[in-house]
């Protein structure tokens, strides 16, 4: 299959490997050399610098992993070409050119994966079974936290210049870490309400470092979301409460643990759902590369399609400018 990279940050490198751990070796690099890493990981691998040439050369698959706010600049053109898409996470950085891309996507028959790549999670995976199957009751609570300290994420450039922290590269917290919000809409549905608080205080940034985020879903279940650029060490940690029971995971461990409540009323042991022997973060990159090579060969469905992406995109720019007023934001079904 030929596919072309779009970007070649860390995250597009990340999938450069991981295809070429899978077999895939007829990639094209598109590239615009703003990128900070060496390049001598990318030596022997052909390159274009003009879009339209590297579409010409006829990709079945394009993986977008520029940043946030340049992602409708490749994924319009591609998806009128045909190609499927891996777009990574969020599909953009406004609504702005949203509908072009959807109208592309129907005029030119492409396939969309977003890039949440926390839907690959076994555990994460497991809690979606174990909601569905009432394990717990009803959801009643959930609560979402999630800091890191950015100038640890990337030590080999100033962490002010990537894309995390600028405002013109569609940065900051809410929109780089809103893989909450769309494993909390995978796992309890659509948000009816939201209100937020943002801040700028921790690192000095032109985009906003912390964001306190209430959330009320459709289904009754209420809750919040916690997202920074600040703490240390690190935490991502989820926390769903129902009238039977209780389920916990924390990202450092990768387990889910369940605990549900007996026929006294009494809450039981804690039941401990760990991740596969061998499993690390790369695991779920992997996962996320085989099932967009399925929907690129149309053998599969994307695990996180672009109404999806879409919606977060939504969720995501309503925390932002909640944050910014004292008003709260209805938010409506995805569609």
């Amino acid at each position: 299959m030929k596919i072309l990279i779009a970007g070649l940050g860390s995250i597009g490198r990340r999938h450069l490997r991981n295809l070429r751990s899978l077999g895939e070796e007829d990639i094209l690099l598109y590239r615009t050399h703003q990128a900070t890493l060496p390049d001598e990981e990318l030596a022997g691998l052909p390159v274009e610098t003009d879009l339209r040439r590297a579409l010409d050369w006829g990709p079945q698959a394009v993986i977008v992993a520029n940043p946030t706010s340049l992602h409708l600049q490749v994924a319009i053109p591609a998806a009128r070409a045909g190609c499927a898409l891996l777009m990574e996470k969020p599909i953009s950085h406004s609504l702005e050119g949203v509908d072009e891309l959807t109208a592309a996507v129907a005029q030119g028959g492409s396939r969309v994966l977003v890039g949440f790549q926390f839907r690959f999670h076994p555990a994460l995976q497991k809690a979606a079974e174990l909601l569905r199957s009432g394990a717990i009751g009803r959801a009643i609570s959930v609560r979402s936290q999630w800091g890191e300290y950015l100038p640890d994420w990337h030590p080999w450039e100033d962490f002010r210049r990537g894309y995390a922290a600028r405002a013109d590269l569609g940065g900051g917290v809410v929109l780089t870490l809103c893989h909450s919000l769309d494993y909390l809409h995978w796992l309890l549905g659509d948000v009816d309400r939201l209100w937020a608080f943002t801040s700028r205080d921790g690192l000095g940034l032109d985009v906003e470092d912390t964001a306190e985020i209430g959330l009320r879903f459709t289904g009754g279940t209420i809750g919040s979301a916690h997202l920074d650029y600040v703490r240390r060490p690190g935490q991502h940690t989820l926390e769903i409460v129902g009238t039977q029971g209780t389920l916990a995971w924390d990202n450092a461990d990768g387990a889910l643990r369940l605990s549900q409540t007996g026929g006294d009323g009494r809450p039981g042991d804690w039941q401990v759902f760990a991740p596969p022997a061998g499993f690390e973060r790369n695991s779920m990159f992997v996962a996320e590369m085989r099932n967009f090579l399925e929907v690129a060969r149309g053998n599969a469905e994307p695990a996180c399609s672009l109404a999806d992406g879409l919606y977060v995109l939504k969720l995501a720019l309503a925390v932002t400018e909640a944050g910014g007023s004292n008003e709260a934001r209805q938010i409506g079904r995805a569609q």
